[in-house]
């Protein structure tokens, strides 16, 4: 969600600026910073970028500028000359014991010396000036939430592909689980007196590899979290293909969905891995999803 755009114009003599930033927020989050002259419409700009930008901690300045310094003020708040001779001598009677510097200095100070004068309300077309060039910005913005996205979902695929290949890095470790199981219980047999070892029954022998084997057997585990990266990867190209348009929602929170998910197969394949080299690759699988969930943040 983190995105910028800005936009610039020209209106009576001025340059109007609209400038949008925004930074992960689960919802939206707005804060408007406009020129006096246009507070009048801040419940309009709230609501119109409300509907376009969706989610995200936003912050939005629309504000003017002097073009020229060929104004009769060259864009600078005037002094009150009245006020300013009036103030002056009030402090030269009231504080002689000041300098004049120091009495310049208090009388520039008084709220009323410097005052800029109250700004006119904008009209209907310098309204859509401002409107026009919010519009403008929001494309930028949106832009630029399109660039960053291409390069998460580069990212994202990225990490599963190598969560895909640990997963099959499991499988030579599976397949030798079975006969290392047997030998350990025939190992232990044999440990123990010859008349004991003569009362195994063969048949409760196999009985108790196949309850192991049960136990420990990671094929749903498996089977869930490839479908779980199959979903994460098509709820990508489902964004994509709507990126840059106003959509319906925003994927990201289906996507953190579906990575708490792939967490719970990955953490139950761990707990079922009884061999250091699956709880290895277990560990390495955990390091990237964790790098998935913390980009999933920025997704809108």
């Amino acid at each position: 969600m983190t995105g910028y755009g800005k936009a610039e114009t020209k209106m009576d003599g001025k340059r109007l600026v609209v400038e949008i930033k925004s930074l992960n927020s689960k919802q939206v989050d707005m804060s408007v910073r406009m020129s006096a002259a246009f507070r009048g419409q801040e419940l309009a700009v709230r609501s119109k970028l409300g509907k376009l930008l969706e989610r995200g901690k936003v912050d939005v300045a629309i504000y003017t500028e002097e073009l020229t310094d060929g104004a009769e003020t060259g864009g600078y708040t005037p002094i009150n000359k009245g006020a300013y001779a009036f103030h002056l001598q009030e402090l030269k009677t009231l504080c002689p014991e000041l300098t004049d510097a120091e009495r310049a200095m208090a009388v520039l100070r008084m709220p009323d010396v410097i005052k800029a004068d109250e700004p006119a309300p904008v009209s209907d077309e310098q309204w859509q000036v401002v409107e026009q060039t919010i519009d403008e910005a929001v494309k930028a913005f949106v832009a630029f939430r399109v660039q960053e996205g291409a390069a998460l979902e580069a990212m994202f695929t990225e990490k599963l592909d190598a969560i895909s290949a640990l997963l099959a890095e499991v499988e030579p470790y599976e397949k030798g689980r079975v006969e290392k199981i047997r030998q350990h219980l025939l190992s232990n047999l044999e440990k123990l007196a010859e008349e004991t070892r003569k009362q195994v029954d063969s048949n409760r022998l196999e009985q108790e590899l196949i309850y192991y084997l049960e136990k420990l057997d990671v094929t749903e585990e498996k089977v869930r979290l490839k479908n779980h990266i199959k979903y994460f990867r098509e709820t990508m190209s489902q964004q994509s293909a709507v990126s840059g348009q106003q959509s319906e929602g925003g994927v990201g929170k289906k996507l953190g969905f579906v990575a708490q998910e792939m967490g719970r197969e990955i953490n139950t394949l761990g707990s079922k891995s009884n061999q250091s080299e699956m709880q290895i690759i277990v560990v390495k699988m955990k390091d990237l999803l964790e790098q998935i969930k913390e980009q999933v943040l920025n997704v809108l």
